[in-house]
């Protein structure tokens, strides 16, 4: 029997997520027309041996129980959310809720990061973790380019066992391209490991010498006080995936994991087409498209949207009930929940995919703005229930929530 954990965090990160994370938690966020983590959670529920998927943040239950209550329905397995009293950091939470992890004595736990996106292959990660009879730990990890590595844990393996000899996570200077996926399987017994790492973060704590760089005595980061210390003993693994990988820290890598969820979902867009559809397009049912409207490729409707006569959207996402009028243009943005967009109207941003030239790239995840003080070109974002007047110009511009613009907008944000 396996279980899993999926580590949510909570409202006071996503930051950069906002405005999107203002109205709903990014956990949440729909891809490819479906909450973030219910990627997490359909790759769980296929692996037969997996019995159970509790959900660790710092969010209140009022946020999460709809979802869950959803979920539970959805699929054959129990979910469960378990909030954190307070945010612990990435090992903290699950040391709190150790005893809820370990009941029923499961084989092993598989642990992911809710902010990553993948094709994710535990059948095939659970068998490598299962072949290595000393591993505590087993790490999903890809390749990335060497500039990019450093935002990454990375990590030094042997060739012949992929045993992980060194482990710096977000290291000052390049020490590795083969990157931590934040996707683990791992055995019971490292909570033996965590037990030692949360006593010296409480010894620390109470006695100052660690600084105080912990926010509570209870804080502890999976990376640092834990994989970093298993480095080099023989019980920390990695297996290299070559499948698609990406995070989602910014709006932009939404439209980028939109496409890529699309492709790997096809199965679920088979639909009648009421309009011209130019592949991957997730439409909700109750959606209302006008059949002259061309949608996609790389398009996401939400529930009770309305697309009216002559629209054209592609590589964006369209959140519930939001209306695009007659004529307008939607490409590289985001369209908040209740949003309304004008009649020959252009909401249009600049895509931040990864350089295609570069093997192993992966997103950007670039500043809001740029050493000059001016807005990074991005994708546009409107948040919830924004009205764009009819002929109008928005162009890489964030559109904070409940706001009626006046006029155009070029590379600003508008609060």
């Amino acid at each position: 029997m396996l279980k899993a954990v999926i580590l949510i965090g909570g409202p006071q990160k996503g930051t950069r997520f906002r405005p999107l994370s203002l109205d709903t938690p990014k956990p949440l966020f729909p891809i490819a027309g479906v909450p973030l983590i219910q990627h997490h959670i359909e790759a769980c529920a296929k692996l037969e041996e997996c019995k159970e998927i509790l959900i660790i943040g710092s969010y209140t239950t009022a946020h999460m129980a709809q979802f869950v209550s959803d979920m539970q329905k959805e699929y054959p397995i129990i979910i469960r959310y378990l909030q954190e009293f307070t945010p612990l950091g990435t090992g903290g939470g699950l040391y709190l809720f150790r005893d809820q992890i370990r009941a029923g004595n499961p084989s092993a736990f598989f642990l992911l990061n809710g902010d990553v996106c993948a094709d994710f292959g535990l059948k095939e990660l659970w068998t490598f973790h299962n072949e290595r009879s000393d591993a505590l730990v087993t790490i999903m990890g890809t390749e990335a380019t060497r500039q990019q590595s450093v935002h990454y844990g990375c990590m030094v393996c042997d060739t012949v066992t992929k045993a992980v000899n060194h482990y710096v996570e977000k290291p000052n200077s390049y020490v590795s391209t083969l990157i931590n996926c934040g996707v683990y399987v791992c055995s019971l017994q490292v909570f033996h490991t965590m037990a030692d790492a949360f006593q010296r973060k409480q010894d620390g704590f109470y006695s100052g010498t660690n600084g105080n760089s912990s926010p509570h005595p209870g804080y502890m980061s999976w990376e640092q006080d834990v994989l970093a210390p298993l480095a080099g003993t023989k019980k920390l693994y990695a297996m290299q995936v070559t499948s698609w990988w990406s995070q989602v820290k910014t709006a932009g890598s939404a439209i980028y994991a939109n496409r890529h969820y699309l492709e790997l979902h096809r199965e679920r867009q088979a639909v009648p087409a009421p309009c011209h559809i130019l592949p991957d397009v997730f439409l909700h049912p109750t959606a209302i498209v006008d059949s002259t409207a061309v949608i996609g490729p790389n398009v996401s409707i939400g529930a009770g949207v309305t697309i009216k006569a002559g629209v054209r959207i592609k590589e964006s996402i369209v959140l519930n009930h939001a209306t695009i009028n007659e004529h307008a243009l939607v490409m590289y943005s985001v369209v908040g929940q209740d949003a309304s967009v004008g009649e020959w109207s252009r909401v249009e941003g600049t895509p931040s995919d990864p350089d295609p030239n570069k093997p192993f790239a992966k997103m950007d995840n670039t500043p809001l703005f740029n050493s000059d003080g001016r807005l990074n070109p991005s994708i546009t974002i409107l948040g919830a229930s924004v009205v764009v007047p009819a002929e109008t110009i928005l162009l890489n511009s964030i559109v904070l929530p409940h706001k009626h613009l006046t006029r155009s907008f070029k590379h600003e944000i508008i609060l």
